[in-house]
């Protein structure tokens, strides 16, 4: 077992306070029966909403609050539409690719019988409505929001739950992941938006024997309180068939887990933000964020071109003492526009946060690859031939701490063993052509998905040996440098708008924000200080090799380092 210097800093359970609201949070079930139970007592027409976010648990919901004193008590799952005709509706966005669809536009009302929706608003007396889409089904007088993270969403995918939309328990995973991230995610997503100001409480559901509530005014002060002053997310780590011992070891984590592969500590569609609100504590989806504070969090300029999208993703991926990543590609961005539907592609790079004498990257073609050989190839080895020998068609590159690798979309690469990665990219994240595994089986115990047809239509047959070299390998630029700073342009490259600033010193810096929110990581150094210039927010203290968000309506910041030791942060925005 190789040894690992850790400063033993690491958060594994970040939390951002919200200042003013002391008392907000509501635990458990039984008093938000009570508060229900006031409100039907004060009104005894009354018409009561708990709506949910897919993933929620329907069923125990209905346990919990099936017991008020209401006339009549309907789950809306009742009047969803047959499995088959569901599919019907959703024909455009389904495949028969266990990972990849494409991005629906359709609203959560397409799910539903509506000639039978219609009937259930036109009941008079009290009435309770449980599940997705409950506040279609009535005009209600009290709304409360059931909450969930797609990462706890996809948890319980592993325990056997199945989507919402069809009964689908025994299907895999991945095929349960495609239908939430291409259909179910995007209806949730845009019936929240069109609700929220009118909901009464948002209701936190992580923990499903342990619900926690707060009013709509908290909610909406928590998130705009934490869109003005930087933050971090809360991170989560997930074990891989190439996974290594770095994450363990320096982070502090469960050692009984055979690897870790990844850590998701950037990822705002799937992170959680955890907030505390006097003593206690409540957990959102930080998607609630870029839908509900879009401006303040990642500027005008980036919404006006993403809309109400995070455009950067950082995560950790983890092959020390592991293995190969899997050998793939990312679409161009005409191919995803067509193919799926989405605005603009995965473009990445790799920053080497640590590193083995080892340690590569494999990136690019080598010189007079013939592409017809080097299908065929990857065919055969996909049937169970011989292995695709990838070092006969595709770069072996030695790498070091702190080299930065650009990837530009149409690149065909992969990280190597005992190579510690922080991966900065765009975020259409689950657009992965993989081309070879290396004859491996995912954890689920199935062959891992892969996808030439979709990967040959978009590697680059003339990103080789050379022009990777010249264009993709640690292309620095010097920005500033005195005394006591060093400012280094690591990435830009010219197809990718994801640019990287890397700032070394000892001494207190600042850092002015051009273009709206910065993603950032102490890639270096023990720990540091982000400071503000007018007092807008308290200092706020990071660790080595976590990531935090400042958002765009900060403006400028200082970075202090910790008692003069010097460091080095990575930060990215979106380059105009």
């Amino acid at each position: 077992m190789r040894e690992y210097r850790s400063y033993g800093n690491y958060d594994i359970h970040p939390v951002t306070a919200v200042h003013g609201y002391d008392d907000a949070v509501i635990r458990g079930y039984g008093n938000i029966r009570d508060i229900l139970q006031e409100r039907l007592d004060k009104n005894p027409s009354l018409k009561a909403v708990i709506d949910i976010y897919p993933g929620v648990d329907e069923e125990r919901l209905v346990r919990e609050f099936g017991s008020l004193p209401f006339s009549r008590i309907v789950m809306t799952s009742d009047f969803k539409l047959p499995d088959e005709k569901m599919d019907e509706v959703f024909e455009s966005s389904l495949s028969d690719d266990r990972v990849f669809g494409v991005m629906t536009h359709k609203d959560i009302s397409d799910c539903f019988d509506s000639e039978a929706v219609e009937n259930i608003r036109k009941y008079e007396d009290s009435l309770l409505i449980i599940g997705v889409g409950a506040a279609l089904f009535t005009e209600p007088d009290i709304i409360l929001y059931f909450d969930i993270t797609r990462w706890e969403i996809q948890l319980r995918y592993r325990a056997g739950k199945g989507n919402w939309m069809v009964h689908n328990p025994d299907d895999p995973q991945l095929s349960k992941y495609k239908r939430g991230f291409f259909i179910e995610w995007r209806l949730a997503d845009k019936h929240k938006d069109a609700i929220i100001d009118s909901v009464d409480y948002m209701v936190d559901t992580e923990n499903p024997d342990d619900p926690r509530m707060i009013g709509l005014d908290a909610f909406r002060s928590a998130f705009s309180q934490a869109s003005h002053k930087p933050f971090r997310m809360v991170p989560y780590f997930d074990p891989g068939v190439w996974g290594g011992q770095w994450m363990k070891n320096i982070f502090g984590l469960d050692t009984s887990q055979k690897n870790y592969a990844w850590s998701f500590d950037g990822v705002p569609e799937e992170n959680a933000i955890c907030f505390s609100f006097g003593g206690e504590t409540i957990t959102f989806p930080m998607m609630d964020m870029t839908l509900f504070e879009p401006v303040p969090f990642l500027g005008s300029r980036n919404v006006a071109r993403f809309g109400r999208e995070f455009p950067i993703r950082f995560d950790l991926l983890d092959t020390m003492e592991g293995g190969n990543l899997s050998l793939q590609v990312h679409p161009l961005t005409e191919y995803i526009q067509k193919t799926f539907g989405m605005h603009y592609t995965q473009d990445e790079s790799y920053y080497i946060l640590d590193a083995s004498e080892n340690s590569c990257v494999y990136i690019g073609l080598k010189d007079g690859v013939d592409k017809n050989e080097m299908e065929a190839a990857l065919r055969e080895a996909q049937r169970g031939g011989k292995p695709f020998d990838a070092e006969k068609y595709v770069n072996r590159i030695p790498v070091k701490k702190h080299d930065h690798i650009l990837i530009p979309a149409g690149t065909i690469h992969c990280s190597g063993a005992d190579t510690m990665v922080l991966e900065v990219s765009a975020t259409p994240y689950i657009f992965t052509f993989k081309l070879w595994d290396w004859g491996r089986i995912g954890l689920d115990g199935l062959p891992r998905p892969i996808h030439i047809d979709h990967g040959m239509k978009n590697i680059q047959f003339s990103r080789t040996t050379e022009w990777v070299k010249e264009n993709l390998i640690d292309v620095f630029e010097v920005v500033h440098e005195d005394e006591n700073l060093l400012v280094e342009r690591t990435g830009l490259h010219s197809l990718e708008f994801i640019e990287t600033l890397r700032y070394k010193s000892r001494k207190p810096f600042e850092i002015v924000q051009k273009n709206g929110v910065h993603v950032l990581n102490l890639v270096d150094g023990k720990s540091a200080r982000i400071e503000s210039f007018n007092g807008s927010f308290e200092p706020f203290e990071v660790h080595y090799a976590e990531t935090f968000i400042v958002p765009a309506s900060v403006g400028k910041y200082r970075v202090v380092p910790d008692d003069g030791e010097e460091i080095m942060l990575l930060c990215a925005s979106v380059e105009y």
